[in-house]
């Protein structure tokens, strides 16, 4: 009879699963909301997230980790993430780039803000691969110093990108040469929309990508090995490009 080694809590499991020659897949963490929500005979506060996010991060070959909102340990829990997602959402509060609401911005998360905007700095500090979606670009943006519009169609004169509730919005964009989004999709697509704010200043950030009405689609750090921002929703689509070059990124030693 072949004898199993006992596990040795020495080390982690991760360095015992390579000793074994069992593949490692990267840990992605993903920020989440907390809503009131109605399952079953419930109806209470819960940690929510589409679950279009954990099956693009697994299909792309990472392990997929939901993550509420918090502040005290979000240090500690980069030290077990390999790649970080900010994910879709409410409106981040207009008070953080110095501006009063408009009265279409709606739906503030004071607690989400103050976990994502620390979790951001902390992965970025770290070169830890961040890939930011809709609200998650706009946190990047608001982070390196820029600003939002905060409700587009003031700007852009339409619906477009977020044409009713519950329906996403399809359009043009072009990314610029030689950036990491055009080298992931091209220098032209078509990209799923549902948002009401944009960026208008990316800070210290690189804007790569516009919709067809000149409004911003992606924003990266060049100066990043994967630091990238996108206003569209890839997790409601079948396109999984960006959420592979995430995990690959995510698997590179630090």
């Amino acid at each position: 009879m072949t004898q199993v080694p006992a596990f040795d809590t020495r080390y982690p499991a991760s360095w015992t699963a390579t000793l074994h020659n069992v593949p490692v897949r990267p840990l992605i963490g993903i920020t989440c909301y907390v809503e009131r929500a109605r399952w079953g005979v419930w109806d209470t506060a819960a940690a929510l997230l589409p679950h279009g996010y954990v099956t693009h991060v697994e299909d792309a070959g990472g392990l997929a980790v939901i993550l509420p909102p918090r502040t005290s340990e979000a240090l500690d829990v980069l030290d077990r993430l390999d790649g970080l997602v900010i994910a879709g959402g409410a409106d981040v509060d207009p008070g953080r780039y110095g501006e009063e609401p408009h009265p279409e911005t709606l739906g503030l998360r004071p607690q989400r803000d103050a976990g994502e905007f620390a979790l951001l700095g902390e992965a970025l500090r770290r070169d830890l691969p961040v890939l930011g979606v809709c609200r998650g670009m706009q946190v990047m943006a608001v982070h390196a110093g820029g600003r939002l519009i905060q409700h587009l169609p003031d700007k852009v004169g339409h619906q477009g990108h977020r044409p009713g509730p519950g329906e996403y919005g399809s359009h043009g964009a072009r990314f610029a040469a030689g950036s990491l989004v055009a080298s992931l999709l091209g220098e032209a697509g078509r990209v799923n929309s549902y948002h009401h704010q944009g960026v208008a200043d990316a800070g210290t950030l690189t804007v790569t990508g516009w919709a067809d009405d000149g409004s911003v689609e992606a924003v990266e750090d060049p100066s990043r090995r994967f630091a990238l921002g996108v206003q569209w929703h890839p997790e409601a689509a079948d396109d999984n490009r960006l959420f592979a070059a995430l995990a690959e990124a995510a698997e590179e030693p630090r």
